[in-house]
């Protein structure tokens, strides 16, 4: 195989030198021209990366925008901020350490197309990129729709048979995607605006109904009831109090009347006969006892009433020796205190009262047996409730009802009572209050509201005063002290 001349050779090895460095000018002004940094991709294996460059027409100078949020993902486009758009310029691909040497004389034969190899070439130092001044929204919205424009202008343009070396974000993206995009922000205001109006109508719609609504209850609640009451009925108490939420004048008469019911579901027989260890004196004494625990830890006269019912309900059920009596009434005002009171008493508390005779394990336990007894049910309708609604009622003076409220807590010490409902004797007290005043008795307008007549509580008011009369001992004084101190007119009242 004959060698070419030399001559040629020379000029072959001139025209590749003049190649390469016009490719080094071309590469390091377009990458100057840019303020992104340029993505190299590596070269696929298996293709020559030595390709020739195409001659192209250069694209019209338009002049540039800011960047904006979807603008210019690309790295093909090369812009400047406040510059003309200079012409894309592609960058040959970097060679591996293999492939950057220069061919040997042997591929001297090749073509010059085929020849041309391109040499390391060192990247300059990217130059810091400058940062656009925040764009407002509405000059966003329009900032974008031109800058989608260029890029598919540019696209367009630096598209070419060979396969391109950049590979931009917006090539898949439509004519048909920007038009949706643009009429769907046009439309979108336009949408909010009426489903906020619609949606302002109906909250002013159903404000209004809801108002109307509250303005109808408030006078239905507001109206006071016209009722027709029996012959010498002198007023109508509920009806004068409608508007007092402390009294509940809505729903008083259906509360004592639920009250009254509720009462056949704690009889009380006449257990002193299985008692083996007891006696009626020495429930007496206990009651005394409960009588001073109350006046002294200041206790409601509604706990100490729950406490008595609670003992009798024990020991109706089950047989209590003498040495638990006391454990047995401790218990059951600590469970009423704990029921009724704002701030109940502490164990160690009832474990004082009672002189150290029982440890806090006994007392928790007779708690536990006393609850279970009763199946906790706590809602015992109770006398004294009776007693303060009958003399509301009936606008007996504080006096009266002071006296009416020391004969019911007496006969609390009294075991003949203990089988009468609390309603009756309530109202048994009020009669022999009013008697002992000469206040005129059992009136229509108590009649009306106690529901009952003077023959149903005869008989147990008789007993009341029976109880009175009777000489009273000197161990069982606490009640009558207690109702002998002088207590100013408003602390009566608020008891």
């Amino acid at each position: 195989m004959k060698m070419a001349p030399s001559k040629i050779l020379n000029a072959q090895n001139k025209q590749s030198n003049i190649n390469i460095t016009n490719a080094r000018k071309r590469v390091t002004r377009s990458q100057n021209s840019k303020t992104n940094n340029v993505l190299i991709k590596p070269p696929v294996l298996g293709k020559d990366p030595c390709v020739k460059r195409k001659a192209e027409a250069s694209p019209p100078k338009e002049k540039t925008t800011k960047r904006s949020a979807l603008g210019n993902i690309t790295n093909a486009i090369g812009k400047t901020l406040g510059t003309h758009q200079q012409e894309p310029k592609k960058v040959v691909k970097k060679a591996t350490a293999t492939q950057a040497k220069s061919f040997t004389q042997t591929s001297s034969i090749r073509t010059l197309e085929k020849a041309i190899t391109k040499p390391e070439i060192i990247p300059p130092k990217p130059k810091p990129v400058l940062h656009p001044k925040p764009v407002k929204k509405d000059e966003e919205k329009t900032e974008v729709a031109s800058t989608i424009v260029n890029v598919r202008h540019s696209l367009d343009l630096e598209k070419s048979e060979d396969n391109s070396l950049y590979v931009s974000a917006l090539e898949d993206v439509g004519d048909d995607t920007s038009k949706k995009s643009r009429r769907s922000n046009i439309q979108q205001p336009e949408i909010t605006e009426i489903s906020e109006k619609e949606n302002e109508s109906e909250t002013s719609t159903s404000e209004v109904s809801s108002k109307t609504e509250e303005k109808t209850i408030a006078a239905c609640l507001d109206a006071v009831p016209e009722r027709v009451l029996p012959e010498g009925v002198q007023w109508d108490f509920d009806a004068e109090n409608w508007l007092d939420p402390f009294q509940v004048s809505h729903y008083a008469m259906d509360i004592f009347n639920y009250l009254k019911d509720r009462e056949r579901l704690f009889p009380i027989g006449d257990y002193m006969d299985r008692q083996i260890c007891l006696s009626r004196w020495m429930r007496a004494l206990l009651i005394d006892w409960m009588v001073e625990v109350q006046e002294s830890f200041e206790l409601n006269h509604e706990t100490l009433y729950l406490a008595v019912k609670l003992v009798d309900l024990y020991l109706t059920k089950i047989t209590v020796g003498k040495e638990t009596l006391q454990l047995l009434g401790a218990a059951s005002l600590f469970i009423a205190s704990k029921y009724d009171e704002r701030i109940p008493p502490m164990v160690e508390d009832f474990l004082y009262i009672c002189d150290g005779a029982y440890t806090q394990r006994e007392l928790i336990r007779m708690e536990m047996s006393v609850l279970k007894v009763i199946d906790f049910d706590l809602g015992i309708p109770l006398s004294y409730r009776f007693l303060r609604r009958y003399a509301r009622c009936a606008k007996v003076s504080m006096p009266t009802l002071t006296l009416a409220r020391y004969i019911l807590e007496y006969s609390l010490m009294d075991y003949s009572t203990i089988m009468f409902s609390d309603s009756k004797i309530a109202a048994a007290a009020l009669l022999v209050a009013l008697q002992m005043k000469d206040l005129g008795g059992w009136t229509a307008t108590l009649e009306y509201y106690s529901g009952y007549k003077v023959e149903d509580i005869k008989d147990i008011a008789n007993l009341l005063n029976q109880g009175l009369h009777r000489k009273h001992k000197e161990a069982l004084t606490t009640v009558r002290n207690k109702y002998s101190h002088k207590i100013p007119y408003l602390t009566c009242i608020r008891s």
